[in-house]
């Protein structure tokens, strides 16, 4: 495993608000951070140490951007998979272009995670309405039709009540393959998000109570509210992934806690990863001593992993364009941590910061 030195450049694919957090963090290392972006707009770019304005598309650009960096790692897991094979020629890659190829894919997901011999809810992959048809009679509606690729933020998705409704969902949907996947009865949503080295060491944070409003993580808590039977299946759910993956960085893991254990006595299921930093673990940067963008810097840079235990409870509010008139109002809340993204654009449902809530000392929540 190769340790890093203070001084060296770490490369980041995208400049958005997960590169510009990342990249404070490596500047607080030590570290030098060179940004692959498409904008100079971006929000990382202003706190880079260097910049690379290109398309991901353009290969004379990766690899002079490979070439100028000692390890790379991204910030948005639909990079094109040919743009990692370049880079990885020159510099190593961290999560490697093997994870991207799982992630990027909701249906190579949902049978990695089987194959892993972890829980997800009932689903089938369809190309045409009649194997859409085929799919409802199995897994029996309501159901949710998804895209199986460039899906999130609820982009991509649609739900479906009767059978009616199939054929125009899926003309509706206009993609040549889908997930259709069914509900499950479930008491809430969480996410756990692991950190692994490349020697194998690992560091897991807490599981996180997610809420989501039309389909945007809305607000985030921690402690999650989970008894400790449960809270150990999700850790040890996004363990075993993550070791499955032979992952280097970070993964999120997205899962349901169902209402009642299903027939294999599983308390919970995974529904979707990201093998990046994740809005669920923003409330890190101020209720821990070594937040997730901290940790994926130490983990691609061959470091001790920091600690995961929270010094205190928190409440985390993602800010949306159409509520970013609220944040000077939190600099008067001693208990708001506030975080801008120096996005020129307010526009609704763009998010434009977070705001986290320090809510007592953690020893309290155990």
């Amino acid at each position: 495993m190769q340790t890093l030195l203070s001084g060296s450049t770490i490369g980041i694919l995208g400049g958005g608000q997960l590169a510009r957090m990342t990249a404070l963090k490596a500047a607080q290392l030590g570290f030098r951070v060179h940004v692959f972006c498409a904008s100079a707009d971006e929000p990382a770019v202003s706190v880079c140490a260097k910049h690379t304005l290109a398309s991901f598309e353009d290969e004379a650009a990766l690899k002079a951007f490979a070439k100028s960096v000692d390890v790379v790692t991204l910030e948005w897991e639909n990079v094109p998979l040919k743009a990692l094979d370049i880079i990885a020629q020159t510099t190593p890659v961290f999560p490697a272009a093997s994870v991207l190829r799982v992630t990027q894919d909701r249906g190579l997901e949902k049978r990695f995670t089987r194959e892993a011999g972890l829980g997800t809810a009932p689903f089938a992959i369809v190309t045409s309405a009649e194997e859409l048809q085929k799919a409802a009679d199995a897994i029996r509606l309501p159901a949710i039709l998804k895209t199986t690729r460039m899906g999130y933020d609820g982009r991509g998705q649609i739900k479906i009540e009767r059978k009616e409704d199939l054929t125009q969902a899926w003309d509706k949907l206009a993609a040549p393959q889908a997930i259709l996947e069914g509900f499950v009865p479930f008491e809430k949503e969480i996410a756990v998000i692991v950190c692994r080295r490349a020697d194998g060491a690992m560091a897991l944070y807490p599981p996180v109570h997610t809420v989501q409003r039309n389909h945007i993580l809305a607000e985030a808590y921690v402690p999650a509210g989970l008894t400790d039977e449960v809270e150990q299946e999700a850790l040890a759910m996004a363990a075993q992934l993550a070791t499955h993956f032979h992952l280097v960085g970070l993964l999120v893991v997205e899962m349901f806690v169902l209402e009642k254990p299903d027939a294999q006595g599983r308390h919970v299921l995974m529904n979707e990863m990201a093998p990046r930093p994740h809005n669920a673990g923003h409330w890190s940067l101020d209720a821990c001593a070594c937040s997730q963008f901290e940790m994926l810097v130490r983990a691609i840079a061959g470091l001790p992993l920091g600690s995961t235990v929270p010094h205190s409870r928190a409440r985390m509010l993602n800010i949306l364009g159409q509520d970013l008139g609220k944040s000077i109002g939190w600099l008067s809340d001693p208990k708001a941590c506030l975080h801008l993204y120096g996005k020129k654009e307010p526009r609704n449902n763009r998010k434009m910061g977070h705001v986290t809530f320090l809510e007592g000392p953690w020893v309290e929540a155990l």
